[in-house]
């Protein structure tokens, strides 16, 4: 805690820092889709890829070997900071050196064969890099790791029904004398583990009504094997799981993510001696909690993991009040206890924070003036930053002439948005017209006239709207609203482009063909025009409450499933380099016009070839993604299963069930209790709205720790006395 080692500190978490780090990360997770096999090429069909360019020995591993060096600095200096005694401690920095040994043998064994070994361990090891840097993502895995055991015991009772079902099938469609009569057992109950895999891609309704067809044209009876299996597995036993997944996960994400929570009804939480409650494991991390609407122990963890956050709040605050008491006793007298308000509003210029709290507190401070602040008064300052402010948007611009007024107050009504929106719509309503008409039209055949003059008259229309509402509202107000950005950047392009249209193809006449004049035809600039439009038909959304609740909820969960996307990353990339590593090469070309000939009926309906499925494979980097998305949407996935079976080993299967398992059923209801936790606290939030008392009266959305003050206890004198003391890096004088 030497000045030399704050300075470090702080250089360190700077942003230029977090941010060189950042790229590292980025850069080295890259490089996957250069290295052998590279990913370089127009298309991953096997049929009609050429050979990709593949990086010389040495280009991707000097990028590697930088990487490597930020990596080392950084946990040098992560280790400098934190000491040795708690380097040991921490798990995640002693598997930050591992992976970088690991890594760093492995580079030089890949040197030492010229870069042409078949594995590279390192390639699996590049997320870890990504993981360690984000608190979030690693929380969220320990969210993860504690749900855990009520997710196996869904999964070992969905497995038991997938046995016990596929026992019953093998029974229900054994081998009988007539062949014809045999279908069902033929194509999908032959032996066990063909059984086993029909029906467990039957769970996912991939399969259906595909595999029970056979059996329902020999006796419709059979149907009601196939609807009570999915009843029991897809309807009751896969969705509580996703109820399981939600329940341990609500509120959690919200207080892991920043996102103000939910206001509940909770017990009194007393703290015990130590400071810290009944789950000190949660805050060793520095989590942060959330709202639990849940279980009791999941309430308790949230509540104590606000209290401790009160507590080392607390503490901070008066730890920084001790240090700046003891200098102003020096310089006055030696008993005197208090801050001066010039000394501190010196130091708070120099802190980063939101304008809004830092006006707010240098506010409250210039109340002080001419006295010293005491502990209570010096705590009550940080007070605000409990308080979230709402934006609020600049004044119009007050004009002098009435007919200016009666003016501004028409085009800054919200009727004049209505007829905008109603002008868009009917933009809209001509596209679609022309589209319908020129569907089966060639771009040589099509006469763009009309839709020419519709597009200038609409284009001018956006550009007055413009104009006009820039002059109610003032440019400040106009540009406060990200509805007006969005319109007026559009507006902007769609004029730009409607100037470069006229300029090179004249104004709009009958017979006004598309003809390459310029670097666009005049259809390429009408179409690029017109998608232009479209998107700036977005404009009603936030005119209509439900659907802007809708959008809004999207747009925090793109904020807010930073840690869960990342995680989704690292399983990604894991999976795709073990699928090139199991199955590279394993999809050949066909010989001669494979198309001509599955047409002609060779393969079976519904396979690999017959569906020409080839640009899915593991051949490279890129490929392998998308192989992986489209296994995790599930839709014809038992193609995979089976192609992969002839190709490759029937072993192949356990790598596409666990990928099943973990993105479809892990990560895709983790995304659902996402959107629901998201779209319940976008609901709740409009009436969490207060006026900040006192002389500003801006509105403010209260935070975690203010919601649930009345819940809290605040700490006494002398805990946090005590604790101070017990500081090892904190020296008072008094």
């Amino acid at each position: 805690m030497d000045s030399t080692s704050l300075a470090l500190y702080r250089w360190h978490y700077s942003r230029i820092c977090q941010g060189v780090l950042s790229f590292t990360i980025f850069l080295i997770l890259s490089l996957a889709f250069i290295e052998t096999p590279s990913s370089l090429t127009v298309t991953s069909d096997v049929r009609y890829r050429q050979a990709p360019w593949e990086p010389p020995c040495g280009l991707t591993e000097s990028v590697e070997a930088l990487c490597f060096l930020v990596f080392i600095a950084d946990v040098s200096m992560k280790s400098y900071l934190i000491g040795w005694r708690e380097f040991l401690k921490n798990r995640w920095l002693l598997a930050y050196i591992v992976a970088l040994v690991v890594s760093l043998t492995d580079w030089t064994v890949s040197l030492s064969f010229g870069c042409r070994e078949t594995l590279r361990v390192r390639r699996l090891v590049r997320p870890f890099f990504l993981l360690q840097n984000s608190s979030m993502m690693k929380k969220t895995l320990k969210c993860i790791r504690r749900t855990l055991p009520e997710m196996a015991s869904v999964a070992l009772l969905l497995f038991v029904h997938l046995c016990l079902f596929t026992m019953l099938g093998m029974l229900l469609f054994m081998r009988e004398k007539d062949d014809r009569k045999d279908q069902e057992r033929r194509l999908y109950f032959q032996n066990f583990p063909e059984s086993l895999t029909s029906l467990l891609v039957l769970l996912t309704t991939a399969n259906n009504p595909d595999v029970m067809i056979p059996a329902y044209s020999k006796n419709r009876a059979y149907s009601i094997f196939f609807i009570v299996f999915t009843v029991i597995g897809s309807l009751f036993l896969m969705n509580l799981l996703t109820a399981i997944i939600y329940n341990q996960f609500r509120g959690y994400l919200m207080g892991l993510d920043g996102v103000t929570p939910r206001p509940l009804p909770a017990p009194r939480v007393h703290r015990s001696q130590g400071g810290l409650g009944c789950l000190v494991e949660i805050e060793a991390e520095g989590g942060t909690g959330g709202c639990f609407p849940g279980p009791l122990w999941m309430v308790c963890a949230f509540l104590e993991s606000i209290q401790s956050s009160l507590f080392r709040r607390r503490l901070g605050i008066r730890a920084a009040f001790e240090v700046l008491c003891s200098l102003e006793g020096a310089e006055i007298h030696p008993l005197v206890v208090g801050v001066k308000p010039e000394t501190f509003l010196q130091v708070i210029q120099k802190v980063k924070m939101s304008l809004y709290c830092k006006e707010a507190i240098i506010q409250t401070v210039g109340s002080h003036a001419g006295g010293l602040m005491s502990a209570d008064q010096f705590q009550s300052v940080f007070e605000e930053l409990d308080k979230d402010a709402i934006k609020e948007h600049p004044p119009r611009p007050a004009y002098p002439s009435t007919v200016l007024q009666r003016a501004q107050s028409v085009f800054g009504h919200r009727y004049f948005d209505y007829l905008g929106n109603f002008v868009a719509f009917g933009n809209i309503v001509s596209i679609c017209v022309f589209l319908v008409i020129d569907a089966d039209k060639l771009p040589s055949e099509r006469d763009d006239f009309i839709l020419g003059v519709l597009n200038c008259f609409f284009i001018l229309y956006y550009v007055l709207e413009m104009l006009l509402k820039v002059f109610a509202l003032g440019l400040k107000g106009y540009v406060s609203f990200f509805s007006n950005i969005f319109d007026g950047i559009l507006t902007v392009i769609l004029l730009v482009l409607e100037i470069s249209t006229l300029a090179v193809y004249r104004f709009p006449h009958p017979g006004w063909k598309p003809e390459m004049l310029g670097l666009l035809s005049l259809w390429d600039m009408s179409r690029l025009v017109n998608m232009f439009i479209v998107f700036r038909f977005l404009r009603i959304i936030p005119n209509m409450k439900l659907m802007s609740l809708v959008a809004g909820t999207l747009l925090d969960l793109v904020r807010n499933m930073r840690a869960f996307a990342g995680i989704l990353v690292v399983v990604y990339y894991v999976f795709a380099i073990v699928g090139i590593g199991l199955f590279q090469g394993a999809i050949e070309s066909p010989p001669g016009n494979s198309s001509l000939v599955y047409a002609n009926g060779t393969a079976p309906c519904g396979t690999f070839e017959q569906l020409e499925y080839w640009p899915n494979n593991f051949d490279d980097f890129a490929a392998a993604l998308v192989t992986l998305w489209d296994v995790m949407v599930v839709n014809n996935w038992q193609v995979f299963l089976d192609v992969y079976t002839r190709y490759s080993s029937p072993w192949s299967k356990l790598y596409f069930v666990a990928w099943w398992l973990v993105s479809s059923i892990v990560w895709m209801n983790l995304f659902v209790a996402l959107i629901l936790e998201n779209f319940i606290h976008k609901w709740d939030r409009r009436g969490q709205q207060q006026p900040v008392p006192g002389s500003c009266q801006a509105p403010y959305q209260v935070t975690v720790e203010l919601m649930f003050r009345d819940v809290l206890e605040e700490p006494t004198e002398e805990e946090l006395v005590a604790k101070l003391i017990q500081h090892p890096h904190l020296h008072l004088c008094r």
